[in-house]
């Protein structure tokens, strides 16, 4: 479906999802970007765990990075099926980057871009983007309620060559090819993508074996933190409710299958990962 893109821009504000989420978005049209030259407080990624929520920042140099959130309302998406957007938008920056029509790294055949369940983007172990999406439900629809809106925050390393010693495992663009990259045609090549994506969701397509196919540690044994006690177990996917299935050596050579929306990733030997990577449900 062709669209024409919308696209409101912001010079300064503390966190793009926040600023969306005070508008009054039953006046917000579907597929708006709001998207903000300088983010001062960054894309929190929610860790959820027992005593609350926590918000990792994301690092972003005023003017050097795409920081932005995006308005989607798929009221045709059952609340049960919401992983599906989480899916849907994962897959477009992994076609950002090296599936789609000319994609960034098409030159760069050695690098290789994963997805880290979720919804968090590397190339070569490395984290170049982050996203975090805010779903609100349209509870009248009973018995099967539907996303009413969802608020996307986008975050895409892309200029940005030094980063502080707190962000664990940071690449950019720029880093990855050497080039600069305008940051306004690449926002549109991004929601291009998004949007060929947005529309397959609607088709009702099938999404879940390429967001597999593109899975860090898919089917490799390794290291993780669940429920305070280190563990080794491989994943083996993901339930319809965005849950990471593992299956962990219980120390008995049986095997448990995890379905968790909390757990730590310590080490992929394959990358060379060692720093604890929170993977976390949306």
């Amino acid at each position: 479906m062709d669209r024409e893109l919308n696209i409101v821009k912001l010079d300064s504000v503390e966190s793009t999802n926040k600023y969306c989420e005070a508008l009054p978005l039953d006046k917000v049209e579907d597929f708006t970007c709001y998207w903000a030259l300088e983010q001062t407080a960054g894309i929190g990624q929610r860790q959820c765990s027992g005593d609350g929520a926590a918000y990792n920042h994301w690092h972003s140099s005023p003017g050097l990075n795409l920081t932005f959130s995006l308005v989607l309302k798929p009221s045709w998406l059952l609340a049960g099926h919401q992983f599906r957007l989480t899916q849907a938008l994962s897959l477009a920056i992994v076609d950002l980057l090296t599936n789609g029509h000319r994609p960034l790294l098409a030159s760069h055949s050695s690098l290789h871009t994963t997805i880290k369940w979720p919804n968090d983007i590397y190339v070569d172990g490395r984290k170049i983007c982050g996203t975090l999406i805010s779903t609100h439900l349209d509870t009248a629809r009973h018995p099967q309620p539907a996303i009413h809106y969802a608020v996307c925050g986008i975050g895409l390393n892309v200029n940005e060559t030094a980063f502080p010693a707190w962000v664990p495992n940071p690449t950019s663009l720029r880093l990855l090819t050497g080039r600069e990259y305008e940051l306004e045609p690449l926002l549109q090549q991004l929601l291009l993508h998004i949007g060929r994506r947005y529309d397959a969701l609607r088709r009702g397509d099938d999404l879940e074996e390429e967001y597999l196919s593109h899975l860090l540690g898919l089917g490799v044994p390794a290291r993780y933190r669940y429920q305070g006690s280190d563990i080794t177990a491989t994943i083996d996917g993901v339930d319809a409710f965005g849950r990471l299935l593992l299956t962990a050596d219980d120390g008995s050579r049986r095997a448990r299958t995890i379905a968790s929306d909390y757990i730590s990733f310590i080490t992929y030997p394959a990358l060379n990962v060692q720093s604890i990577l929170y993977s976390l449900t949306t």
